[in-house]
C-alpha cells in the first residue's frame, strides 16, 4: 500500500504567498498546514506531525534555519526545504547542511510543488502508511488510524464529514477559519455555492454531540468563519 501526497507545514509570514502555496499544494492534494511564525510553526508540528516543512527563512520571530534545525532534531524523518529571496552560494549550501532543498523568490509555483513531491519520495517510506500519533486540541483526540474521536476520554461517533471538518479546524489550531476555506478542504468545492449553509449544518452537528460532554467547543466570528474555543 503506498502513502497520499502527504501533510506540509507552510511556515511564512506573508500571507498573500502563503495563500498561493497552500491553494496550489491543496489543489495536488496535499493537506496543508500555514504558520506566520517560528511559535506557530513549533506549535502545530509537534501537534500534527507534518510530513514536509516548507520554511521561510526570514521570519518574524526568528530564523527559519534555526526553525528547520530544531525541527529535524526533533523529527528526523521531517523533510525539510527552504523558501528564500537569498540565493549566495553560501546560503545555499548552509542551508542545505540541515534541510533536504532550497527554493529561491520569486518562484515558479509549480516547481515548489514538484520539488515538495520528489523530496518526499526520497524522504518516505512507499510501503507502508505513516504512523502518527492521535490529534489533540484541549480535551479532544482524534485518531487518524481509526478516525475515531473522543472528548474528555468519551467517544464520540461522526459521521466522515464531520470528522473531516473537526479535523481540519483542530489542525488549524484554535484559529478562526474562514468559511470558504472550509467549503474548499473539506468539501472540494472550487467556487463557493451562493447562499450554501453546508457549513453552518456541519457545524450545527459537532455543536450537538461534542457540547453533551464538556463546555461549547467550537466558536464563530460572525461573518467569517469558524474555530475552536
Amino acid at each position: 500500500m503506498t502513502t497520499g501526497p502527504g501533510t506540509v507545514l507552510v511556515v511564512e509570514d506573508e500571507e498573500s504567498i502563503a495563500d498561493v502555496l497552500a491553494i496550489a499544494l491543496r489543489y495536488h492534494r496535499f493537506e496543508v498546514m500555514t504558520a506566520g511564525t517560528v511559535r506557530e510553526a513549533l506549535t502545530l508540528a509537534g501537534r500534527t506531525r507534518p510530513d514536509a516543512a516548507l520554511l521561510d527563512v526570514m521570519l518574524p520571530d526568528g530564523d527559519g534555519r534555526a526553525l528547520g534545525r530544531q525541527l529535524r532534531a526533533e523529527r528526523p524523518d521531517l523533510a525539510v526545504v527552504f523558501l528564500t529571496a537569498r540565493d549566495s552560494p553560501a546560503e545555499i549550501v548552509g542551508a542545505l547542511g540541515y534541510g533536504d532543498d532550497y527554493i529561491t523568490k520569486p518562484f515558479n509555483i509549480d516547481e515548489v510543488v514538484a520539488r515538495i513531491t520528489a523530496v518526499l519520495r526520497r524522504t518516505r517510506p512507499a510501503d507502508v502508511l505513516p504512523q502518527r500519533p492521535p490529534l489533540r486540541y484541549g480535551d479532544l483526540e482524534l485518531d487518524d488510524t481509526t478516525y475515531s474521536v473522543h472528548r474528555a476520554g468519551r467517544s464520540v461517533e461522526l459521521t466522515p464529514t464531520e470528522y473531516a471538518l473537526l479535523r481540519f479546524l483542530v489542525r488549524n489550531d484554535g484559529r478562526i477559519v474562514p468559511k470558504e476555506q472550509l467549503l474548499r478542504h473539506v468539501w472540494q468545492y472550487e467556487h463557493t455555492p451562493a447562499e450554501s449553509t453546508v457549513v453552518e449544518t456541519y457545524i450545527s452537528y459537532l455543536r450537538r454531540k461534542l457540547d453533551t460532554l464538556g463546555p461549547p467547543v467550537i466558536t464563530t466570528r460572525r461573518g467569517v468563519g469558524y474555530g475552536l474555543a
